[in-house]
């Protein structure tokens, strides 16, 4: 039935659990996963920087965040290999995170997206937002929510 599971992480020890235990549910299942990093934009210039610099910045930040992204998704494929789990990596830049997870299961043909949660209720919702709930309203594919 779930032939790839798209797995977003981000080097947290939730995102940590989350390669963990999508590799099992993989396994189990027979299935591929789909590794994904998303990172943020790099920030809009202030009033009075020049283009020069501000080029060398976005070069910067872009180097940096592919960088970070490379290490995540090579730990991520080196645990896969092990367990023997189709692996592929996918990265993005993004500052809409939901809208990209989203966007990577439809590119990735993912029939389940699985996705660690803080699970800070609803006041740390309302002050920081909830990616999860963000992708469940911006895609029709099935989501695991890890605690």
């Amino acid at each position: 039935m779930f032939k790839r599971l798209l797995v977003p992480v981000d080097g947290s020890d939730l995102s940590s659990q989350a390669i963990d235990k999508s590799i099992a549910l993989a396994k189990q299942l027979g299935a591929a996963i789909t590794g994904f990093v998303v990172e943020s934009l790099p920030p809009l210039p202030s009033t009075g920087v020049r283009a020069g610099t501000f080029a060398r910045d976005v070069a910067e930040h872009d180097a940096k965040a592919a960088a970070h992204a490379n290490r995540l998704l090579t730990g991520f494929r080196e645990a896969a290999a092990a367990a023997g789990v189709p692996f592929e990596g996918r990265y993005d830049s993004n500052d809409d995170i939901a809208a990209a997870i989203a966007s990577a299961a439809a590119a990735a043909e993912a029939d389940m997206i699985v996705m660690a949660t803080h699970g800070r209720g609803a006041f740390g919702e309302l002050l920081f937002g909830s990616h999860t709930k963000n992708v469940m309203t911006r895609t029709k594919v099935p989501l695991l929510v890890l605690h």
